[in-house]
């Protein structure tokens, strides 16, 4: 008896230990939950496949710090893969301990077979799908809020300016609940499609893809006064999408009467994430200038009483 006394305390001990462990080093996933957005087939599905069934994985704010407010996160990859981690999983990290609920959206893919409008349909059942469970999730209906990354930057923005036209026929009532987020935040998006690479525009549309559609994905064009309040950063020595991206919405929102911020950091390639930049696969720390955007984003959110913290 005293044996088994002792292997039990010590299996305690280590069951203790490494979920301490894992806690730190942030990869404590017991807030962390998956869904898929459509209960049977998504719109225009091409197979059964897991690359065919578009997800959300909800990271829950803490109780104790919870404000009720929620970002759909939408990782870049030039509509050809997700960047889960940098630009997924680690922002999902960064706003809990804002007191936000992070959700990574995960959509279909170029890849795949698909093009404009899956991603976009993925996107807007994401937002309506966080309205109905918003209650559930101890999240405000009216607090719900999209960021994106490059190609997820554009998807958000995408989201923001096409939201009154869903790309899809409702299934059900989660589809009758609005799809316009509360408020936007784009990192180094692609706005501007002409200035894309053949490469890019391909993935979009289609090698045979309508070019009207160019004009209309082109999302700077289509901010009116009731796009969502927006937040941009960029770097000026972003090769692949320029800052004169950010800058043209930017331009665009103050047009139309948007409240909008711009950051454009002298030193940010694009990659950089969090504040960080892929180098040949890896992600390395790039500076310190630019590791201060999502301070810039906080501070931003609490000027739009995001982070207020209010009873539901």
């Amino acid at each position: 008896m005293k044996n088994q006394f002792h292997t039990a305390f010590v299996f305690i001990l280590i069951a203790i230990f490494t979920t301490s462990a894992l806690s730190a080093a942030g990869t404590d996933t017991r807030n962390e939950e998956t869904f898929l957005l459509w209960p049977e087939a998504a719109p225009g599905a091409l197979g059964d496949a897991d690359q065919d069934k578009p997800s959300i994985t909800v990271f829950l704010a803490p109780e104790d710090k919870a404000v009720g407010t929620c970002v759909i996160v939408c990782p870049g990859g030039g509509y050809h893969s997700l960047m889960m981690g940098y630009e997924g999983e680690e922002m999902a990290r960064w706003l809990n301990s804002i007191g936000v609920t992070g959700i990574v959206l995960k959509y279909r893919l170029a890849r795949h077979g698909y093009h404009h409008p899956a991603w976009l349909q993925d996107a807007q059942r994401a937002i309506s799908f966080v309205r109905a469970k918003a209650k559930q999730w101890n999240i405000d209906p009216g607090k719900i809020g999209i960021a994106g990354f490059s190609a997820g930057g554009h998807l958000s923005s995408t989201t923001a300016v096409h939201y009154k036209n869903r790309s899809y026929k409702p299934k059900d009532d989660i589809d009758k609940l609005s799809c316009r987020p509360d408020f936007v935040i784009l990192v180094y998006p692609g706005i501007t499609v002409a200035k894309w690479s053949e490469k890019l525009k391909d993935n979009l549309v289609g090698p045979d893809g309508d070019a009207s559609l160019l004009e209309y994905l082109s999302t700077d064009r289509h901010v009116t006064a009731e796009t969502a309040p927006t937040f941009l950063v960029h770097g000026s020595n972003d090769a692949m999408v320029g800052p004169e991206h950010s800058i043209a919405f930017y331009l665009a929102c103050l047009k139309a009467g948007v409240p909008a911020e711009l950051h454009i950091y002298q030193d940010g390639p694009h990659g950089f994430g969090m504040g960080q930049t892929q180098n040949t696969g890896a992600v390395k720390e790039h500076g310190q200038a630019i590791a201060s955007w999502p301070k810039r984003c906080e501070d931003w959110m609490k000027e739009l009483g995001l982070l207020d913290k209010k009873a539901l």
